[in-house]
């Protein structure tokens, strides 16, 4: 594990399970059809229950670069905030990335959650690179 701080609040980079992580709320790299299926939508989904996927039903669709928030259902984390990232190759994907990060901050600020855990969006079978992602 890495620790910075930046701007007074602490940043800790951590390899892991994010479903099993004890915060406030944890980021949901999403499809646009906020369906849990694989990685780790589907690790939140096994993790946390049905309640979880029922409310992202009601909240569908959403596009790309949008982010919206459910309960965490039986996840340590009291939310999972779904964020849409971008499918590398399909165009302006940077932009898409930095929206749906920033997406998320807000819904965080909104709900004021001060403990938030990012994976690191669209870099599983959406494709983009990690260390791009990384500096977004």
């Amino acid at each position: 594990m890495k620790e910075w701080t930046f701007q007074g609040k602490r940043i800790r980079l951590v390899q892991g399970n994010i479903a099993l992580l004890e915060c406030e709320a944890i980021v949901n790299p999403a499809n646009t059809s906020l369906v849990l299926g694989g990685g780790v939508a589907g690790a939140i989904r096994k993790m946390g229950g049905p309640s979880i996927q029922e409310e992202c039903d009601r909240l569908a669709p959403i596009k790309t670069g949008q982010a919206v928030v459910t309960g965490g259902g039986t996840l340590k984390a009291r939310y999972v905030i779904h964020a849409v990232g971008p499918v590398n190759g399909e165009g302006d994907e940077e932009r898409k990335l930095a929206s749906a990060t920033r997406n998320s901050l807000k819904i965080a600020r909104g709900k004021r959650i001060r403990e938030i855990a990012f994976p690191a969006i669209s870099t599983g079978i959406f494709g983009f690179p990690l260390q791009k992602c990384s500096e977004i």
